[in-house]
């Protein structure tokens, strides 16, 4: 990795906040930290940046087998940690935050998290809550069935119970379909992504709906998933994932996308999409083999081509 361009990619923001700071004070000594505001000014007097992370989203944010956050999104997060600690000028500590699909964006708004580093899509609704960074994955709803059960696409839920998980969009999709297409189905909703992906398997729900990539990585993650269970049907929505922060911190708005910019342009997000998604998962011998979409690809290219201010 371009390792200077990397650790680099906050100077922008420096400059400014150093000229800031020096037309407030000429007299200071170390006037950056002085123009820092909102979160950056936070985490600089407190030497500390909360990441929230997920427990079963991979292989986006999940525990590893040392019991610690590992992930595509994790390895993002940390990426704009050391941009953090550029622009603040000190050394960070990480703090680790839990949350579950239900509790991701509470963390955020009451400052419980920094930065949600999961598998959280970035939609209007919820840009009138919190912020997102640019896009870092592209994903769709699909299907987790038993083989050999007859169910190969939405058609085929019709009296049957659908396990989602409470508080994603993936919810809201089967809910709109039910209504829309007057289609009966029972929703079982669960609280967080393992205990819907186990009900499929212990027979509690004849099907599990989440986004496409979530699916491949639970049957990837559990030894002999891949014999019992499919991933079936078109795809039922949009989800762009992103890194999740609060709203209203202008500074830690540029910088997040500032250092997103830099780590497309050096190659960084493509090859941790390698890491995660090409090859076998840490503590595993099984990978997603999922090659970069059409459509994330364009998205990193133009991000890649943007010019960081």
């Amino acid at each position: 990795m371009n390792a200077l361009r990397h650790l680099l990619c906050a100077a922008p923001l420096l400059a400014a906040l150093a000229v800031q700071a020096q037309d407030a004070d000429s007299t200071s000594s170390n006037p950056g930290p002085q123009a820092l505001t909102g979160t950056l000014a936070r985490v600089h007097a407190s030497g500390a940046i909360a990441l929230a992370y997920r427990d079963s989203s991979v292989p986006f944010s999940y525990l590893g087998a040392q019991g610690q956050p590992i992930g595509y999104s994790i390895e993002l997060c940390k990426a704009l940690v050391r941009s953090v600690e550029q622009a603040v000028q000190r050394p960070l500590a990480i703090r680790w935050v839990p949350v579950t699909s239900a509790t991701r964006m509470q963390a955020i708004t009451s400052g419980q998290a920094d930065l949600e580093c999961g598998s959280t899509t970035s939609n209007l609704e919820r840009q009138k809550t919190v912020a997102f960074s640019p896009t870092i994955f592209v994903a769709g709803t699909k299907l987790l069935v038993r083989k050999g059960e007859g169910i190969r696409d939405w058609r085929d839920l019709a009296h049957k119970k659908v396990a989602v998980t409470a508080g994603t969009t993936n919810e809201q999709v089967m809910r709109n379909l039910s209504q829309r297409l007057k289609l009966p189905m029972t929703l079982l909703v669960a609280p967080d992504h393992a205990q819907a992906f186990a009900e499929v398997e212990n027979g509690a729900a004849d099907a599990f709906a989440t986004d496409d990539v979530l699916l491949y990585g639970l049957v990837a993650q559990t030894p002999g998933a891949a014999k019992r269970l499919a991933v079936v049907g078109e795809l039922l929505s949009y989800e762009p994932y992103a890194i999740m922060f609060r709203k209203g911190d202008p500074q830690l708005a540029k910088l997040v996308t500032d250092s997103l910019r830099a780590l497309a342009q050096d190659g960084e997000i493509d090859r941790q999409y390698r890491r995660w998604f090409l090859q076998k998962l840490p503590g595993s011998q099984q990978r997603l083999g999922l090659p970069m979409s059409a459509q994330l690809e364009a998205i990193i290219q133009s991000l890649a081509a943007a010019q960081v201010e």
